[in-house]
């Protein structure tokens, strides 16, 4: 009798545990996927063709009514980071913005803006948030994961490059190591280690607000921490040793737009 039980109340929980919905397990970002794949090329965004897509929208009104609390860690960040820049392209659209972020809600005169990051245009599981609160008041605290910062795109050239495809809870390590690569290793305009100089410079994203905490708390931190993604010879020898001053490169707030991408080839 004590046997039968136990193996009824056995069967019991495994069908109670198919019978989870499957938003318990995963959340299918698959439409965002193949937005990306379509009109995202080298990091830039074709606004225009997200703006016109009807797909986008079925996206963003899924995002909204859905409660992320339940999904494993990874799918979890997976789910916000794609929250976050999905909604900051939706941003930069609903305002016809083709210029730069910057431009959304700023002061102008006496007449204070709040600016871009506060509007709460983001709706998730009935909630709305701006993309600030997101990152600060969601993310970076629940997660303690600096590999966001590369991963986080806030719609200007002098951010990492926007992915080509939508982040997953399967593939979540892989694409946020080959995020930071991307963007320490192949963005000298932002990020590179001059040996001979022994100077280290660094995309502004490292100081902005108290990120520089986010990496270790110092610049010999934020050294030992991006050594981790350059392959073993000088550069990674330097960035362990500590010993380099770091300079901050400009921060280029033009908007990461394939039309924008046109006009500055062209100059």
């Amino acid at each position: 009798m004590r046997h039968r039980l136990g193996s009824t109340l056995i069967l019991a929980a495994a069908v109670a545990f198919r019978a989870l919905p499957l938003q318990a397990q995963a959340f299918d970002h698959s439409a965002f996927d193949r937005l990306l794949a379509e009109h995202v090329r080298d990091g830039l965004v074709d606004y225009g063709a997200f703006e016109a897509s009807p797909r986008f929208d079925q996206y963003l009104r899924k995002l909204a009514t859905f409660d992320p609390r339940s999904l494993p860690r990874d799918e979890r960040l997976a789910f916000w980071i794609n929250a976050y820049n999905a909604y900051t392209i939706e941003l930069i659209n609903r305002h016809g913005e083709r210029k730069s972020i910057r431009n959304i809600n700023k002061s102008i005169g006496f007449i204070k803006g709040y600016g871009p990051w506060k509007e709460k245009l983001a709706t998730v599981g009935d909630s709305a948030y701006g993309l600030d609160q997101i990152e600060q008041k969601i993310i970076r605290p629940e997660f303690e994961e600096p590999r966001i910062h590369f991963a986080l795109v806030c719609a200007a050239m002098g951010c990492p490059p926007l992915r080509s495809e939508a982040y997953t809870g399967a593939r979540l390590e892989r694409q946020l190591d080959d995020q930071a690569r991307v963007f320490l290793l192949e963005s000298p305009e932002q990020n590179r280690v001059d040996v001979a100089e022994r100077t280290v410079h660094l995309s502004e994203v490292f100081k902005f607000r108290d990120y520089e905490k986010d990496f270790g708390g110092s610049e010999k931190a934020i050294g030992r921490y991006i050594a981790r993604f350059h392959p073993q010879g000088p550069a990674r020898a330097l960035l362990e040793s500590g010993d380099f001053e770091v300079r901050y490169t400009k921060y280029d707030w033009t908007l990461n737009s394939q039309e924008q991408g046109r006009l500055a080839e062209a100059t």
